[in-house]
């Protein structure tokens, strides 16, 4: 089976890459090059940016493929381009979307691919819906289309965090260490379910030129539910100190950080719980098997033994101090 992955060195896309070639699928990866470290042995290049269409047009010209995955497809232009070039090109197209798509307020749990997409707080998630509806109105038997939406997937890096700063992260883990309170929004009960990459990339390729899942789509996750105090207390276990929490209403945050709207009122501040009865009827060996709290020492020791991974986004830290403050008062 050859398969071509745009995109394919991110967090999500590379644990699926190294999966697929162990596999023996004939995987080709289109993107730039500047992430070569990424690049399982095995797979073949075609050094292009996918936005540079015609360019794009050219390297694949003498190319056809059972299925074109696009991982870095996040607006409606994205996946018409898509269209434009792998129509008549590929058997199967799958786009990736996002489980932050649902409609919000969450109407149901747990969380079923029968919950319709609508989520007015988050530009991000609603141009992911915006692009599955687009999908549904050319998927046909000459570019048959499958949406998988994964929710928080996480590699053995990610220290994860409610409200960090995401080109600086360790600015979590250095508030912590300082001592400072970390802000969890409402009563920090809510469940969030995390998913390591390896576990998705398990049920990911029993998608990949299978017929069953054209015209269809998935939500990906474990079954691995934490709330957020307890995401919080795992990586203060792995510092070594006692969890510092405040919690505070989310608009109280957002009133001092309106952008952090579609984040939270978007996607975190809900208890994200899925049935995945719907994958495993696909994949039906599928069960993930990776817990945070066996990863979180590996990534919290990773930045304390990196002292160029300690670095600490200021502004962001002394936002967080400043919302403290007010809500103290």
């Amino acid at each position: 089976m050859k398969v071509l992955f745009i995109g394919a060195t991110g967090l999500i896309s590379s644990a699926v890459s190294d999966l697929a070639v162990k596999k023996g699928i004939d995987l080709y990866l289109l993107n730039r090059g500047n992430n070569k470290n990424n690049i399982p042995k095995g797979a073949k290049s075609i050094i292009s940016d996918i936005f540079d269409e015609e360019g794009t047009k050219e390297m694949i010209s003498n190319h056809s493929f059972d299925v074109v995955v696009d991982w870095i497809a996040f607006e409606k232009e994205h996946v018409e381009r898509d269209y434009r070039l792998f129509h008549g090109k590929t058997k199967q197209y799958i786009f990736i979307s996002s489980a932050s798509a649902y409609l919000k307020p969450i109407p149901s749990y747990p969380i079923t691919e029968n919950i319709p997409l609508g989520n007015k707080y988050w530009p991000y998630s609603d141009n992911k819906r915006v692009c599955e509806e687009f999908l549904a109105s050319v998927h046909s038997e000459d570019f048959n289309v499958t949406v998988i939406r994964p929710a928080h997937t996480y590699n053995d890096d990610v220290v994860v965090s409610y409200m960090t700063s995401w080109p600086h992260p360790y600015t979590a883990i250095h508030r912590i260490l300082e001592g400072k309170p970390t802000i969890i929004p409402g009563n920090g009960k809510s469940l969030w379910t995390l998913t390591h990459n390896t576990d998705f990339a398990k049920a990911f390729v029993e998608i990949l030129g299978n017929p069953l899942t054209y015209g269809e789509q998935y939500h990906l996750t474990s079954n691995f539910t934490y709330t957020w105090e307890r995401i919080n207390e795992i990586i203060c276990e792995c510092l070594g100190v006692t969890p510092n929490i405040i919690n505070i209403p989310t608009d109280f945050i957002i009133k001092h950080a309106p952008w952090l709207e579609g984040e939270l009122v978007g996607d975190k501040d809900w208890s994200l719980i899925f049935d995945n009865s719907k994958i495993k009827s696909i994949a039906k060996d599928y069960e993930a098997t990776t817990k945070y709290e066996d990863i979180a020492p590996k990534a919290v020791q990773r930045y304390l033994n990196n002292k160029e991974l300690q670095t600490v986004d200021h502004d962001f830290d002394k936002l967080m101090d400043k919302i403290v403050k007010e809500y103290q008062k």
